[in-house]
């Protein structure tokens, strides 16, 4: 099994009445930008990375946001090629690039591959559509998103395999002369992994071809639901997932004592964390997402990944704004929510001995081949940040790595993802172990 690392690399310093006040961290000047703050803490994120990897993390994976002080990692490429210089073993998973908006997937390779021959091929590249916010930042048309994104991956896996110089003549990009110097490390080239929520577009494509899939803190009954249309569309296509097409990253704080791991986080609603990523204008423009996700959307999510919540666009709906309500009343909401994400098992907060049963129990029920941990948002120190990941890595992770050898979990780089065959007319195996979820107080 992969355990990886993550954080998003929060600016720290925003006040909280800020953030309130704009309803959302998208969208707030830049005016509040301290710029030696900032460069202290692009420099702490780097070192804490190599931290990880020293604590014995497999992966360090990295994400990239734009005009947005939850995530600083606005060119995480940059961070990406620093890391693949500074540390030497573990993988750096990209999670990943935002085709869609980059306009550019020529440069993306040269990127990317330039990466993969630094760290002498340890890097993992993901794509991603990019959030809707995304879309108004970089000025891209949403309802091209799609479209944009597919052609954008079929052009750089051309760039990679196909010898040149070629000429190339697509409906969104154009290119006279492609013929890249520097190929990537790993042959063909890098292993893929898709990120996502609930969108059942994006699992349809990885399953198609062959790449792993990493839900983003979704709720349990429902990633089981996706799990299934996964291995569904696999069985089409001709093979059976396992473990090593699946993985999951949940928000995870630990402390020496239950207060204290409590105290770390409430950085995750911090703003109002993820749930405070932007506002729904912003986060789904017209033609973004499709009417199955957006039902999807609407059905499952009382909490949120990147500002998308029943509850938020119903306030929005009736024309509510934070204006009208009292601070200390929304904090206290917000106390509600992470509350509510750690009964949903969406945030995972405790001490070593509290959390391993916890994450053990998705592994069974989700059996990923990957596990990655969303760490400490919001304004913690750098004391309680390592904290936390030291006591992870020491406790925790050696439990989750004995459960996975106990039940069979491989990961993508123990069985290739797609390379188990699935004979036409068979019945494809199970690819979760549902039982549980009704121990755990789901229905």
């Amino acid at each position: 099994m992969q355990i990886g690392y993550f954080t998003e690399r929060p600016y720290r310093w925003l006040p909280e009445d800020l953030v309130l006040k704009n309803r959302a961290f998208f969208g707030i000047s830049n005016e509040h930008f301290d710029r030696e703050k900032a460069a202290d803490d692009y420099n702490y994120y780097l070192d804490e990375y190599c931290y990880a990897e020293e604590l014995g993390f497999d992966a360090l994976a990295l994400n990239e946001h734009h005009g947005n002080p939850i995530c600083m990692g606005s060119v995480m490429n940059v961070e990406a090629s620093i890391l693949a210089r500074i540390t030497n073993r573990a993988r750096i998973v990209l999670v990943g690039n935002p085709l869609p908006v980059v306009k550019h997937p020529l440069r993306m390779a040269e990127e990317l591959a330039e990466i993969d021959l630094i760290s002498r091929g340890r890097l993992v590249t993901g794509w991603v559509r990019g959030a809707g916010s995304e879309q108004f930042f970089n000025n891209a048309n949403p309802a091209y998103n799609r479209e944009l994104f597919n052609e954008a991956h079929d052009f750089i896996i051309q760039a990679w395999t196909r010898p040149g110089p070629w000429r190339y003549e697509g409906k969104h990009f154009h290119y006279r002369h492609v013929n890249p110097w520097a190929l990537p490390y790993q042959r063909p080239y890098p292993a893929m992994w898709i990120p996502g929520t609930l969108s059942p577009e994006t699992v349809e494509w990885s399953a198609a071809h062959k790449y792993p899939y990493i839900g983003l803190g979704t709720p349990l009954p429902a990633t089981c639901d996706l799990w299934d249309f996964y291995a569904d569309e696999a069985a089409k296509h001709g093979y059976q997932a396992g473990p090593e097409n699946f993985g999951y990253m949940v928000a995870t704080a630990v402390g020496d004592t239950e207060e204290k791991a409590q105290q770390a986080a409430a950085g995750f609603v911090y703003g109002g964390g993820q749930n405070a990523f932007s506002t729904a204008e912003f986060m789904m423009p017209p033609g973004y997402n499709s009417k199955a996700a957006i039902r999807n959307l609407a059905k499952t999510q009382s909490s949120a990944w990147l500002g998308i919540s029943g509850e938020k666009l119903k306030e929005e709906q009736q024309g509510t704004t934070t204006q009208d309500v009292d601070y200390d009343a929304i904090r206290g909401k917000l106390r509600s929510a992470l509350d509510r994400g750690q009964k949903n098992m969406q945030v995972i907060v405790g001490t070593p001995a509290t959390v391993i049963p916890k994450i053990k129990a998705i592994m069974s029920v989700l059996r990923i081949g990957i596990f990655i941990i969303l760490h400490l948002q919001g304004p913690q120190s750098d004391d309680e940040r390592r904290t936390s990941m030291r006591l992870f890595a020491d406790e925790v992770m050696p439990e989750l790595k004995d459960h996975a050898k106990a039940i069979d979990l491989t990961d993508p780089f123990d069985r290739q993802p797609g390379s188990v065959a699935l004979p036409n007319g068979t019945k494809r195996a199970a690819v979760v172990d549902r039982d549980p979820l009704a121990r755990l107080g789901f229905r």
